[in-house]
């Protein structure tokens, strides 16, 4: 089967790809190479795969022409990008998803993994959700996943067939490592300054998964029969990995010696408060099985950072803050405004 994996370049594609091949597909990348230079020490083993370097708005059906499936990773990945414009947002993450899906249809793919998000949930407080729960989100980011797996419904058909994968907050070692999000953020400040700075009262929930297993949920997907995740979504994680912050918080000062947990001094309540109940891809994929916890993570990635040497410098640098890098990228008229590449600059 001929898999084409949208931000192949990203945090969690540069994980997939190696994944993937690995399990018999023939993988194609997608990347426009926004995250250029942000590199990691990771001892990620090299895939070699043929690459469409380009932005997903500027697609083709001749991109697709041959692929049996999409997984689609691609999108400006979190809160802080999801503000900087929210007219950009929606056209990265809602328009161009779906006249992604759209072009798969009529290129005659069958199947469309869409990478969507747990935070469509937003502020739920402390009950476990299923797949059926009330929609709340309170980012653009949240509200972009909705709007585009509501999109891309209407597109399925006999022979086209989405699946939306409401992934858990991700963690983990990755070659496109990211430091902006919860676990990777608590494990590097404890590791390079001593301190597991918490910047709200440690209160919220919030459902974690580690990148592996997101991507081991993609494959279990794609190897599910068609007729039972067709046009279905799913809460991609574990019940068991349902966390306040402020537990999270005490396994990196168990984890990370010498450690100690500090509350920054605007620290307050999350409106992001939400645990979610991932029975439902248990029971009717059982292909997926996830293995990773908080603590098996909060160790990966402490030794991932001593044996990188991780610094405080490159903790408040961009490489591994995606809106840093963005900002960056702009402020260096590398980028323009509506985040192409500008024509000067080589991808």
């Amino acid at each position: 089967m001929k898999v084409l994996i949208t931000g192949n370049n990203g945090y969690i594609g540069s994980v997939a790809v190696g994944m993937f091949v690995d399990a018999g597909y023939d993988v194609v990348g997608l990347d426009s190479n926004l995250y250029d230079g942000c590199d990691f020490e990771a001892d990620e083993p090299g895939h070699s795969i043929p690459v469409i370097r380009k932005d997903i708005r500027d697609l083709t059906i001749h991109d697709l022409e041959g692929i049996d499936a999409v997984v689609h990773l691609a999108g400006l990945s979190n809160d802080p990008l999801g503000d900087l414009d929210p007219r950009l947002t929606f056209g990265i993450n809602v328009t161009a998803s779906a006249t992604l899906a759209r072009l798969a249809r009529e290129a005659g793919v069958r199947r469309f993994l869409f990478s969507s998000s747990c935070s469509t949930y937003g502020a739920a407080g402390d009950e476990l959700l299923n797949e059926s729960a009330p929609f709340n989100p309170v980012t653009r980011y949240g509200a972009s996943k909705l709007q585009a797996e509501r999109e891309i419904r209407k597109l399925a058909t006999d022979n086209f067939s989405p699946t939306y994968l409401r992934n858990a907050t991700a963690y983990g070692v990755s070659p496109r490592l990211r430091l902006d999000i919860v676990l990777n953020n608590l494990v590097a400040f404890a590791y390079t300054t001593g301190r597991v700075l918490m910047m709200s009262d440690g209160s919220p929930w919030r459902p974690i998964i580690h990148i592996r297993d997101i991507v081991a949920a993609f494959l279990a997907i794609l190897d599910a029969p068609q007729e039972v995740v067709h046009n279905t979504a799913y809460n991609v994680g574990m019940n068991s990995q349902n966390y306040r912050i402020g537990e999270l918080a005490e396994i990196v000062a168990s984890v990370v010696p010498g450690s100690r947990i500090e509350y920054s001094e605007d620290a307050g309540p999350d409106k992001r408060c939400y645990r979610v109940d991932c029975s439902k891809i248990a029971r009717e994929v059982p292909g997926f099985k996830p293995c990773w916890n908080a603590r098996a993570g909060a160790v990966e990635l402490y030794e991932a950072y001593r044996h990188a040497g991780l610094t405080a410098d490159e903790l408040r640098g961009h490489r591994y803050i995606r809106i840093r890098h963005i900002k960056t990228l702009l402020d260096q008229h590398k980028l323009n405004y509506d985040l192409r590449w500008r024509s000067s600059v080589q991808m």
